[in-house]
Parts: structure tokens; sequence; C-alpha cells
């Protein structure tokens, strides 16, 4: 399991084109969840989306909705295509681990690429998405339903994923300075996926009353 955690850099970079190509052809079952991203993201908001892959479908959907997009993928050539298909954006190749910005953005987005963090690295990117996030910022990230480990598999090569607890992950977004909108697991309109949404907290705002002004949007 370690060294397929560590591999995970490399393995997207190998299949970096067959997995944008196999992407962009499979049915996009997750556009539910972007959605519900996007609805919480005022108008002209910028993105800092951590994985972005060849930006299709999910990058290049949040630019057609009107909002700006700084994609970070460490693999050369993701970043490369997604350069390619919409110049007008900001595209970096980075490991999401050591990312760094002086920028503060309105929504940050690590969707099916967090998960494929090991457990201790998941826990260090608690504080890079708060220092990344705007006051009343939107987080969202997808991981597993319960702690542990899995291997998939795609083209051949293992394929790491893990995940924290709920309860885990739950107070390392309230350490973060983040109010919980919603947690949704295994949600069948979203390919089965498990996603967390989060609010930054405005620090005018006490936390408790913030919590619940967020959670009363759903």
């Amino acid at each position: 399991m370690t060294e397929a955690a560590h591999r995970i850099v490399a393995h997207y970079e190998t299949h970096a084109l067959s997995w944008d190509a196999d992407r962009r052809a499979a049915a996009w079952t997750d556009r539910p969840a972007i959605d519900r991203f996007v609805a919480l993201l005022r108008p002209g908001a910028t993105v800092l989306d951590f994985g972005c892959g060849g930006g299709v479908p999910v990058a290049a959907h949040i630019v057609a909705q009107g909002f700006s997009v700084t994609g970070v993928d460490s693999s050369p050539t993701m970043i490369s295509l997604c350069r390619t298909r919409m110049p007008g954006q900001a595209w970096i190749v980075a490991d999401m681990r050591s990312f760094t910005s002086d920028r503060r953005f309105d929504g940050v987005l690590a969707w099916d690429s967090f998960f494929h963090l090991a457990h201790d690295d998941q826990r260090r990117m608690f504080p890079i998405f708060a220092a990344c996030t705007a006051p009343d910022g939107v987080l969202m990230f997808n991981a597993g339903p319960a702690h542990g480990e899995a291997m998939g598999s795609y083209r051949g090569d293992p394929l790491y994923h893990a995940s924290l607890d709920p309860s885990e992950y739950e107070a390392l977004l309230l350490d973060g300075g983040f109010a919980l909108i919603t947690h949704v697991t295994g949600d069948p309109s979203t390919g089965g996926r498990s996603f967390w949404l989060a609010r930054r907290l405005a620090p005018a705002h006490g936390g408790d009353q913030r919590r619940s002004d967020a959670q009363a949007q759903w």
C-alpha cells in the first residue's frame, strides 16, 4: 500500500492521455455534486481545482458557468491539455501536498484527487485548504465512507485510495475554520461517491452560528 501511495504522481503522468480520453468518453455521473459546489459560488468567483486532470469535464463546466479556474495537477501532460483547451485560465504543475499561493479563492475543489493521498498527507492538506480558501469561500472534496485503504487498478497498474473516518474529517474541517454544509455518503446520483462540502468561516462570525447558517442551506 505504501509503495502504491508513493507512485500516484508517476501513475497519472504515465497514463495521462489514456485517463483523459477515458474520462471524456465516460458518462459524467458526478455532475450533480459539482453543480452543488457551483451553486454556492458568488457570481464571478475564483476556483482552485486541485487535481484538475485534463480539465474536462469538471473545470470546463465551471468555466462555462462564468467562473475563473486555477487548476493544479502534478502531471505536466494533464496541465498541457488544460492550457490548450482553456488558455484563458491559470494552470500550474504542482503537487497539492506542497502547494502555496498568495491568493485566496472563493471555491476550492479536490475532486477525485484527494482520495489518492495517504492518511497523513490527507491530514496535512487541511491547513492548505484553509490557507487557500477566502472567508465565506466553499471547499469540496471526496473520499471514502470509512477509515481505510483500498487498491484499485487502471490499465494494469495499481491505483491507491485512502480515507479517514468521517468524524475525523469533520474535526479537521472545524479545526481549519470551516463550517460543515453537508456530508454525503455513497450517493447513487454521483456515481456512488462520498463527498464533503464546507464553507470557510468569516472572521466576523462565531463558529456555532456560522455552522447553523451553512447547514440551513441544505
